[in-house]
């Protein structure tokens, strides 16, 4: 989570694109102009089994003078050795 928090902070997409699971990875990664990602916290993660996981986090960012926060609990998948994000819930 943390590693995909730092590449939407960068603009890195194809690590983005490349830590996504195939089955629900979009076309291309779209980074909003002007957006400044101002932190992450990490609330708390659940090992199902040996290959899913769930993350759940709070993003903070800013864009044309306004906070945001985006919170979610976040599904990912363990294929052949690598971690992969899978989809999300946004929570209130």
């Amino acid at each position: 989570m943390r590693s995909r928090y730092s590449a939407f902070v960068l603009g890195y997409a194809d690590y983005l694109l490349d830590t996504w699971h195939p089955s629900t990875r979009p076309a291309d990664i779209g980074f909003e102009p002007g957006l400044r990602w101002l932190g992450l916290q990490i609330r708390q993660h659940q090992v199902i089994d040996d290959d899913r996981a769930t993350v759940e986090f709070v993003a903070r960012s800013k864009l044309g003078g306004r906070a945001h926060r985006l919170h979610e609990i976040s599904r990912f998948l363990r294929e052949d050795r690598h971690w992969f994000y899978v989809s999300g819930d946004l929570q209130r």
